[in-house]
């Protein structure tokens, strides 16, 4: 990957591979809003409320997948100085921070009808809002400083100490009782989901992930711009 650390081939490299991420994000969220929202049964249990969850689910998967990238991209930057690598995890942060949001709102309005409540202190529930804190914290402290250098690596290790909370997230409903549901897709033995409804989730996680890639390359192409206008800037102020 150490090629790609080279500006000028990551922006060759994201030319190509943006339009056919944004094209495969259009054509599976269509498909699986169209088969999630449409053509799947209701829940026999949870009936039409079931359909909060082509949302919430892969949200919560994206918001956990997020900053696990970024924890990656950091730990790059801090041990072999990748030049991207902490322009990959800025460009994250602020992308991971709505889909939590997303995963939170979501999950309260899916929580309402299914426990009567918007919200309890729930494990699953709390830590999720702790990953939240956390990427609010990692953007705040990474603009906290004039020198770039010093808030990348702040926050970076900021990023590999809160890394702790997504297994944290991911087995909570294993280790504690809750009243979130356990694990039903990524459990050993297989899905426990019907088909009709496991199929148009599929799609909206792998549209959700699309997207993601497709933002993050725009943003680090932007992140690149942005970096170049200031080393002009400072040679002008130089001279």
């Amino acid at each position: 990957m150490h090629k790609y650390a080279n500006p000028t081939r990551f922006l060759r490299l994201s030319k190509i591979l943006v339009p056919w991420c944004a094209g495969l994000t259009v054509i599976l969220l269509i498909a699986g809003l169209g088969w999630g929202l449409v053509f799947s049964p209701p829940d026999y249990q949870q009936g039409e409320t079931v359909r909060i969850m082509y949302v919430h689910v892969p949200a919560a998967w994206l918001g956990m997948f997020a900053y696990t990238f970024m924890a990656c991209a950091s730990a790059v930057a801090l041990i072999w100085k990748h030049p991207l690598a902490d322009l990959a995890a800025r460009a994250a942060a602020p992308i991971g921070a709505g889909f939590t949001l997303l995963c939170l709102v979501t999950g309260s309005l899916w929580g309402k009808p299914m426990w009567g409540t918007w919200w309890v202190w729930d494990a699953r529930l709390t830590s999720m809002l702790v990953l939240f804190f956390l990427y609010l914290g990692y953007m705040a402290l990474a603009n906290a400083f004039d020198d770039v250098t010093r808030g990348n690596r702040a926050a970076a290790i900021l990023c590999l100490v809160g890394a702790v909370n997504v297994p944290i997230i991911k087995f909570s409903v294993d280790w504690w009782n809750t009243l979130h549901q356990p694990a039903s897709v990524m459990k050993m033995g297989g899905p426990a989901i019907d088909p009709a409804i496991l199929w148009p989730l599929i799609l909206m996680a792998l549209s959700f992930q699309f997207y993601f890639a497709t933002l993050i390359l725009l943003r680090m192409e932007s992140g690149i711009a942005a970096a170049k206008i200031r080393a002009l800037s400072g040679l002008e102020s130089r001279a």
